[in-house]
């Protein structure tokens, strides 16, 4: 049995998938509250001010991902796909947001003090970020396939 300083891999994995469920919560109370401050933010029209949360958010999803695909890549059997989730959550968030500015004539996108209002596009960055951690993820799960196969030929 493969042992790294004196525990076995198996334990490791054990361990690893532990802080991966840890880390997979604290990224969804992160997204809840993100998602929660830009909506206050987007539908207050910069009575609020903005979050600036995104690239601590990102970071952390970035730890997250990159996390899940160490043990992806440590062969750990199992491993949930619940990433996805955040993507999908915040192209609904997003597209959502467009949709109501658009039926209100641009109405969100201008603050009480007629100024551009920055909501949308910082909720447009959060999720291509986040589409590109996921597309990171998605790579790196291809290119783990590519090799086994290649691996498995020789």
């Amino acid at each position: 049995m493969v042992q790294i300083n004196g525990k076995s891999l198996s334990e490791i994995r054990r361990v690893e998938h532990s802080v991966s469920s840890k880390l997979f919560l604290i990224c969804l109370i992160i997204t809840f509250i993100v998602m929660l401050m830009v909506t206050i933010e987007f539908f207050s029209r910069g009575n609020f001010l903005p979050s600036r949360i995104g690239f601590f958010y990102i970071g952390v999803l970035f730890i997250y991902s990159i996390h899940k695909e160490l043990l992806r890549w440590m062969e750990e059997k199992g491993i949930d796909r619940q990433g996805e989730y955040f993507l999908y959550s915040w192209i609904g968030l997003t597209t959502v947001f467009y949709v109501i500015n658009f039926i209100t004539k641009d109405y969100f996108s201008m603050s009480l003090e007629s100024k551009p209002a920055e909501c949308l596009s910082e909720a447009s960055i959060i999720t291509l970020e986040v589409a590109a951690i996921f597309l990171l993820a998605r790579f790196s799960k291809i290119m783990k396939t590519i090799l086994e196969k290649r691996s498995n030929r020789l």
